[in-house]
């Protein structure tokens, strides 16, 4: 398992029409492009797959922000700003053993975020990250 790469400064909802984008209020600061998941208090902090309460993905931080802070979170849609190059179209991406990042791999828990699409901008078919947070399920 290898973590994805990001430029922070590249994380942005690819087609915002199409994409579920929802304003969360955070438990702890994050980087913008980190994982994130629901803490008990309604709150959102950064998701990872190998710490108990945290193995959840409930979307990606469209913004850095501060405890108390409110940020765009992209719930489901298109990502840019992950290094994708060496993952295949359609390939799995899941939920890192390092705070708040993805990887190519599965961490201690299986918790999938999303899969590599092209965006349609022939010749160069760029690989963006397509979200898919999946509020119904139960990790466990």
């Amino acid at each position: 398992m290898a973590d994805i790469a990001l430029v922070a400064a590249q994380v942005d909802a690819v087609k915002p029409e199409i994409s579920e984008i929802m304003d969360v209020t955070l438990a702890e600061a994050v980087t913008r492009g980190q994982a994130l998941y629901l803490v008990s208090s309604g709150k959102y902090g950064v998701a990872d797959a190998n710490a108990a309460g945290k193995q959840q993905f409930r979307g990606i931080a469209l913004r850095a922000g501060a405890a108390g802070e409110t940020i765009p979170m992209l719930k489901r849609g298109p990502v840019a700003g992950y290094t994708l190059t060496s993952q295949a179209y359609d390939a799995p991406i899941y939920l890192s053993d390092t705070a708040g990042a993805l990887a190519d791999g599965a961490g201690t828990m299986t918790v999938v975020a999303g899969r590599v699409i092209p965006m349609n901008d022939a010749p160069n078919f760029t690989k963006v990250l397509w979200v898919e947070s999946d509020y119904s399920k139960i990790w466990a």
